[in-house]
């Protein structure tokens, strides 16, 4: 079966189809049918009452491909849970007039993927506090970086400070054999992986060597006044109520603070209430700071991946 649009330039289709077809196999992993090009035309064996959905997909797709605007299939995919839920509105000038945040090491761009990250980016140009809270796989932390590092590079602060609180070592971190780095580094993983990514490797060592960006448990925070700096607490729904409040107050001048964390997944004992969850309550309405709630509409996942989801849900249920 056709569908009514039709594609005519071959950079174009090229782009519509992505590397190796990958834009399109994305329509069989994730809506089971089949959708290839035929010279200019759109074929598919799609049931009739699916082919207002994959219209309404390939309206923007198109239109995206003629702009000569590069996506791929996490684009789709998007695209795809976009027109799910009827909200396709706007999503042309997501895509078309993205401003990059950064450029990474490897000389690749850096974009807002998602309506609520480009919230979460222009809110953190725009506050000296962000809160960046939703379900994991929403770009939360990757992006803070990404917007600190850019912070770093224009010269808008002198320092980068990264920081999560370390529950599963305990306050004191006593007990783990080494000094405080070999400690708490296992922790801090995912932030060195978005610096390497950003920065490259010998870069970030030489600026955690001289101090430029530092990476600590939040227990060592305490005491200090952050000035001229971006400061990011990732995993924040891991804190307790005093440490929250430990962090906040250690904002100073010339600085930004980022707070990222998923108030549904704490990994707190004996049943004590979240710092990120008291804390969202409390500044609710505050003027002078952002909150950004990302939801599972930003959560793009490979699509056997969301299938593997979907079946552990009807499972629980």
């Amino acid at each position: 079966m056709k569908l009514n649009q039709q594609i005519h330039h071959a950079e174009s289709i090229s782009r519509l189809v992505g590397v190796q077809d990958r834009n399109l196999l994305v329509f069989k992993q994730y809506l089971g049918v089949l959708v290839s090009i035929r010279g200019s035309e759109i074929i598919t064996d799609a049931k009739k009452e699916m082919l207002p959905l994959l219209e309404a997909i390939f309206t923007v797709l198109i239109q995206l491909a003629e702009h000569q605007v590069q996506f791929n299939e996490r684009d789709v995919m998007y695209i795809i849970k976009l027109a799910e839920k009827n909200e396709l509105d706007g999503v042309f000038e997501l895509y078309n007039n993205r401003e990059k945040i950064i450029v990474n090491d490897q000389g690749k761009a850096i974009y807002p993927k998602t309506f609520n990250q480009k919230y979460y980016i222009k809110a953190i140009e725009s506050y000296d506090l962000t809160f960046g809270v939703g379900p994991a796989g929403t770009g939360k932390t990757y992006l803070a970086v990404a917007a600190a590092v850019r912070e770093l590079k224009q010269g808008k602060v002198k320092k980068l400070i990264l920081t999560r609180p370390v529950v599963e070592a305990g306050e004191s971190l006593g007990f783990l054999p080494g000094d405080l780095k070999e400690k708490v580094d296992p922790y801090l993983v995912p932030l060195y992986d978005a610096l390497y990514e950003m920065l490259g490797m010998q870069t970030t060592t030489q600026l955690l060597e001289k101090g430029v960006i530092e990476i600590a448990p939040l227990a060592y925070m305490r005491g200090r006044t952050l000035e001229n700096a971006c400061v990011i607490l990732d995993e924040a729904q891991n804190t307790t109520k005093a440490q929250m409040k430990m962090f906040l107050t250690r904002l100073g001048f010339s600085s930004k603070m980022i707070i990222t964390g998923d108030p549904s997944q704490t990994d707190l004992k004996n049943n004590r209430e979240s710092g990120l969850n008291e804390v969202l309550s409390i500044l609710a309405n505050m003027e002078d700071i952002k909150i950004i709630t990302f939801d599972k509409l930003d959560v793009v996942r490979h699509p056997l991946v969301q299938h593997i989801l979907e079946r552990y849900d009807q499972n629980e249920n």
